[in-house]
């Protein structure tokens, strides 16, 4: 049940973070990096073994150089895009917070002398505040002006909660396919040189026919 409950949790912050698009443009862009590069490792011992046929490169040069060269970009991948987007959102909801305590102080102004004009006032203002978040976050956000109709500010404030964590949930996602999608666009041209002992022209077709496939 907690798994259950875990997934659809998930789910629903994917929904609200719209991370479905982000996702694939982040896998699809990185893993073709990733696949550009091994291209580079393998067009370069092509060159060693037709070169110098009398030479001996074996396979296993190549899939080492490969992997090292893939964990190496995914780990970089992942920690760079993890900084850069926690520290982009960071920036975005502190200065969020600032106009949240501007729109809270005009809120509180007509309290005193008038408490359903403030009622009416504070549902614009949530409004308004929401449709600043959207154009703040890093992802935008879906959401329905029937939420603003609650005048009810316990659930105000869990809205604003589920929108942090959505957002903070996007971040650890997208920058887990950052480094996962170069590595794995890396590994499948090496896939044909972990067949057959020794190294063949053969090896190199069948590599830079997945490349081209990818």
């Amino acid at each position: 049940m907690q798994l259950k409950s875990l997934i659809k949790k998930w789910r629903k912050y994917s929904e609200l973070s719209n991370l479905g698009i982000i996702v694939r443009r982040k896998f699809f862009n990185n893993a073709f990096d990733g696949a550009l590069t091994c291209a580079g490792i393998v067009s370069g011992s092509f060159i060693i073994f037709v070169s110098n046929p009398t030479q001996s490169l074996s396979s296993a040069i190549i899939i080492i150089t490969g992997l090292s060269t893939a964990l190496a970009i995914g780990i970089s991948g992942l920690w760079g895009a993890f900084l850069s987007e926690e520290a982009e959102r960071k920036k975005k909801l502190s200065d969020l917070k600032k106009e949240m305590v501007i729109i809270q102080e005009e809120i509180e102004k007509p309290e005193k002398n008038d408490k359903e004009l403030d009622k009416n006032l504070k549902k614009e203002k949530r409004l308004t505040e929401y449709e600043a978040l959207q154009k703040a976050m890093i992802t935008p956000i879906k959401y329905k002006r029937g939420d603003f109709e609650e005048d009810n500010d316990n659930h105000y404030n869990n809205n604003k909660s589920l929108i942090e964590r959505s957002e903070r949930f996007a971040t650890i996602v997208a920058s887990l396919v950052d480094g996962a999608a170069p590595v794995l666009g890396s590994v499948l041209p090496l896939i044909p040189f972990f067949f057959g002992a020794e190294l063949s022209i053969f090896h190199f077709y069948i590599s830079y026919g997945v490349l081209v496939g990818i």
